[in-house]
């Protein structure tokens, strides 16, 4: 992964946990990697990685059994307000930047609807 150098690493971390979740590709009631292992999957301190988790933790994310390990909540509300907030995320900071290229709204709108059809159409013909 490679790190922004304007934001913490941990929270960097955190939201890619989040998008694995968000994505499904971590289900609800998986267990995560051990805080070693999590280190050495994102090339960061041991330490920096039992932040990721005590953060997850406090909010709600995820939970620890004790002997066990770290699991991902099964509360599917939490796991789609997760969802939300960073589809509200990614909107905010697409606005912002097609606003600092001098597009208005209706321009903006448009630039997706068009890249939305051609990705669709890029999809359905490697799905034939």
């Amino acid at each position: 992964m490679k790190y922004e150098s304007n934001r913490p690493i941990y929270l960097q971390v955190m939201d890619s946990l989040k998008q694995k979740m968000v994505s499904r590709e971590i289900r609800p009631g998986d267990q995560l990697p051990s805080t070693r292992l999590l280190a050495v999957e994102y090339d960061i301190n041991p330490n920096t990685a039992a932040r990721v988790y005590k953060e997850l933790e406090q909010e709600g994310i995820c939970f620890t059994r004790r002997g066990e390990g770290t699991f991902v909540t099964d509360d599917p509300v939490l796991i789609k307000n997760i969802r939300e907030e960073a589809a509200l995320s990614i909107t905010r900071r697409f606005i912002k930047d097609m606003k600092g290229l001098g597009y208005d709204m209706k321009e903006a709108i448009q630039k997706i609807q068009e890249e939305g059809e051609h990705y669709d159409s890029i999809k359905d013909r490697k799905a034939d």
